[in-house]
């Protein structure tokens, strides 16, 4: 089956062609990051406007590289949330028009899971059954996952996420959007034992994690510390190393408790090269494996959406004529994919 994926759901355009039987045969970013560098983050309205724009052109490119025609595609896939609606929505309306025109079955993907089954795109894949750290913007979470459809919660941030956290920080450092990838940047430069700063709920049982402590400790060192010229690369450093160590410990918790060796990290924060490092350590200690999906399948594309579009049309499971989009939607809820 030959899919096309449809991403929509914050501030990236992303496309893809996806075969079953080929994998991955093209696919297309469109970033509108310096559409929103001037206002310090997204703007809902114009991130929309921007979608509609861009979403056709690229779909011509992708199906072009693909060297694939209409005729070609077996089936349609777009993100239908979470996320922010009125992206969501172009992506839908434009996948569901398209699969209604071309007569193939269309299916709305949850973001998150196609960002949990990103990892599946590598050569060197995971199997089943294996703990899911989705580390992103909008989530933290732990889950164990059984397979497709199949997941269990078990823990996830009682308050920020840890990108969101990321950003704020970012913002207090005076540092541009987007700014997760510019405080890791920074804090390459910085001393990552400068400031002691918390490791909030580690000291307790469970697997819940919470970084809005974190976050005023940052506000604090950064209001109350005298200015030295390497105070913001320090800040960052250290910022990066608890909340690293945070992920980290969580995680061996959950393998520990779960029984499981496999972990699977995904999801925009997983590009953080702290985080694969100490994940990797962790890994080769205890002889367990760890996967993640490459850099470009890191932050919201349009290959995880078909991948994962493609495995649930491959199911025989489809959408009927109707459109909706979930601005909030727990990855439990799924069905599974037998």
């Amino acid at each position: 089956m030959r899919v096309l994926g449809i991403e929509t759901s914050c501030d990236e355009t992303g496309v893809a062609v996806y075969d079953s039987e080929k994998g991955l045969l093209a696919h297309r970013l469109y970033s509108q990051i310096q559409l929103h560098a001037d206002y310090g983050g997204v703007v809902p309205e114009l991130a929309s406007r921007d979608h509609v724009r861009k979403l056709i052109p690229l779909i011509k490119e992708v199906l072009a590289a693909a060297n694939s025609q209409a005729t070609d595609i077996d089936g349609i896939a777009y993100t239908s949330g979470p996320g922010l609606a009125g992206a969501l929505m172009v992506g839908a309306l434009t996948g569901r028009s398209l699969a209604y025109a071309w007569r193939v079955p269309a299916i709305g993907v949850h973001h998150m899971e196609g960002h949990l089954l990103a990892p599946l795109l590598e050569e060197n894949k995971p199997e089943f059954p294996f703990i899911a750290l989705l580390v992103s913007g909008g989530h933290t979470q732990l889950l164990k996952v059984e397979g497709i459809g199949q997941y269990e919660l078990l823990g996830e941030s009682v308050d920020d996420a840890a990108g969101e956290a990321f950003d704020k920080v970012a913002k207090m450092l005076h540092l541009d959007y987007p700014g997760g990838p510019n405080v890791a940047r920074l804090a390459l430069q910085g001393n990552s034992e400068a400031f002691n700063f918390p490791r909030p709920m580690l000291d307790r049982a469970g697997l819940d994690f919470s970084f809005s402590g974190l976050k005023t400790a940052v506000l604090n060192a950064n209001n109350q510390t005298e200015d030295y010229p390497q105070k913001k690369a320090d800040i960052a450093a250290s910022f990066e190393a608890a909340i690293v160590d945070s992920l980290v410990k969580k995680c061996e918790r959950a393998l520990k408790q779960t029984g499981l060796k496999r972990l699977v990290m995904a999801g925009g924060v997983s590009a953080n090269l702290r985080l694969r490092a100490q994940l990797q350590d962790l890994a080769m200690r205890k002889r367990w494996q760890v996967f993640y999906p490459s850099a470009a399948f890191c932050t919201d594309n349009g290959a995880m959406i078909a991948y994962a579009g493609c495995q649930r049309l491959v199911a025989g499971q489809q959408e009927n004529l109707s459109v909706t989009v979930k601005s909030r939607w727990p990855m439990v809820e799924l069905p599974a994919v037998n």
